[in-house]
């Protein structure tokens, strides 16, 4: 199901004020994604369920988002999220559908969006990342952008930091080949990135 233009554009007027009543959030370097109409994978860390749409609304260009398989067991939420931009992965399970789907969205110069550590972290501390999108990035070429969701306080509604790091290229995540190794050391630059910008986020805006 194709990603409806007028949809996405509805829920962002609507969700704009709201998010920024409850979550107060602030983004930085957005702009470190350019509106060149080139495709580009987008790696955040995952805190609650605005995360998708907190990204949506830092972002001029529409994204898609590779989400767990079990948010479309409902099938009139499936729809809505699809028309939205998400499409399934089955977690764990090395998805080779998913990973194609990824790939034919940034190869058509869209921007995919998927969280480093396969699933929300409970603690709000980071987890361990998954290799999913360096197999995506090796295939199709497109730089990573590490970014990074920070809450400033432990508050449900604690205000928002959406931090984008400047795209790295595959040759930069040294992704001249698949194996698991290259694979698990793409995943650790692109999350050390996101440490870097929490902390530097942390130290910055907790006291504000």
């Amino acid at each position: 199901m194709a990603q409806s233009k007028a949809l996405y554009a509805v829920g962002r007027v609507i969700c704009t004020p709201i998010f920024k009543l409850i979550y107060r959030y602030k983004v930085i370097n957005k702009n470190n994604i350019p509106n060149d109409g080139k495709g580009y994978i987008i790696a955040s860390n995952h805190l609650s369920l605005s995360d998708p749409v907190l990204l949506g609304l830092c972002q001029k260009r529409r994204l898609n988002f590779m989400a767990k398989d079990e948010l479309f067991e409902n099938k009139f939420f499936a729809a809505l999220i699809r028309k939205l931009g998400a499409f399934p992965v089955k977690r764990g399970a090395g998805d080779g559908k998913a990973i194609k789907n990824g790939e034919d969205i940034i190869n058509e110069g869209n921007l995919m969006t998927i969280f480093l550590e396969g699933g929300r972290s409970k603690t709000g501390e980071l987890m361990r990342p998954r290799s999913g999108f360096a197999v995506i990035a090796q295939q199709t070429g497109a730089p990573v952008v590490p970014c990074c969701i920070t809450k400033v306080s432990k508050h449900l509604f604690s205000k928002r930091i959406i931090h984008f790091s400047e795209p790295i290229t595959t040759e930069q995540l040294g992704l001249d080949s698949i194996d698991r190794r290259a694979l698990r050391n793409a995943s650790n630059i692109v999350m050390g990135k996101i440490k870097e910008m929490r902390e530097s986020d942390l130290n910055e805006y907790s006291r504000s």
